[in-house]
């Protein structure tokens, strides 16, 4: 699962864009207990969203013209520019350019060829999220487009990726590892052909989804929409996975929850 020992290509950062940043940070302190904390007035309403003081993510207003909210995935660079340059090859589009954040670290946003948009993030004085695969917070990433072969192909070219099949139930999943060491142990995230498997018609938009660890799927599900999100997939058991649900806050930006089988 996703960790904090970040390599080229491992998901290091993970924000949240919103039109209503008051009313996002209320909805996931009450939905996994997050404390909101500002960046500073030169952030521009940017900020982070802690677990015990550690960062496990981050809320900021919209930006683009048009854009609705999201959650945006970024994955670690060690260099930003050639990054842009190997999108932009792949057929992708780079939707901002390489930017230094105030010294915090270089930023890129981009959408892939099929249209799901990520990001990448060159570690500076911020090297990435403190906290990872344990209570409420980011577990595991997944992608959602119509060829996931094709798409393997484009950010394997980008970010060095390997992947792995294995058969779920009605399609064959892909699991993402990074390019070094143990590929298990280097796992973070899958691929999964767009409209199939877990979250239903939510995925008929090209995207990234991230997965957040919970203690309990269905109180979490519970309490995102008694607090105004909705339920888009009712909690389930997936064998050998654990059990999962997705749904949307009250602005719309898609997760999912995962309670992970216990490791034998």
């Amino acid at each position: 699962m996703l960790g904090t020992a970040f390599r080229t290509g491992s998901p290091n950062w993970l924000d949240l864009g919103s039109p209503d940043t008051g009313a996002a940070a209320a909805f996931y302190r009450a939905v996994f207990g997050w404390e909101f904390v500002s960046a500073g007035p030169e952030a521009g309403g940017y900020g982070f969203f802690r677990r015990g003081g550690k960062t496990v993510a981050a809320l900021g207003p919209l930006t683009e013209e048009g854009a609705r909210s999201a959650w945006m995935v970024h994955f670690q660079s060690p260099d930003m520019r050639a990054t842009a340059e190997a999108v932009r090859a792949g057929g992708g589009q780079v939707r901002t350019e390489p930017m230094d954040v105030m010294g915090e670290g270089w930023l890129a946003q981009f959408t892939d060829p099929q249209g799901a948009q990520f990001a990448a993030w060159q570690p500076g004085k911020t090297g990435g999220l403190e906290i990872a695969s344990e209570e409420n917070t980011l577990v595991w990433v997944e992608l959602h487009v119509p060829d996931p072969v094709a798409a393997i192909r484009f950010y394997t070219a980008v970010f060095g990726w390997r992947s792995a099949e294995m058969e779920a139930p009605g399609m064959t999943y892909r699991v993402l590892s990074v390019g070094d060491g143990d590929q298990e142990e280097g796992s973070f995230g899958g691929v999964a052909p767009q409209g199939e498997g877990a979250g239903g018609a939510s995925t008929m938009v090209p995207r990234w989804v991230p997965y957040f660890q919970v203690a309990d799927v269905d109180a979490t599900v519970a309490a995102a929409e008694e607090h105004g999100g909705a339920v888009l997939m009712p909690a389930e058991d997936v064998p050998e996975v654990g059990r999962i649900a997705w749904a949307s806050d009250p602005a719309g930006a898609v997760f999912a929850l995962l309670k992970p089988e216990p490791r034998r």
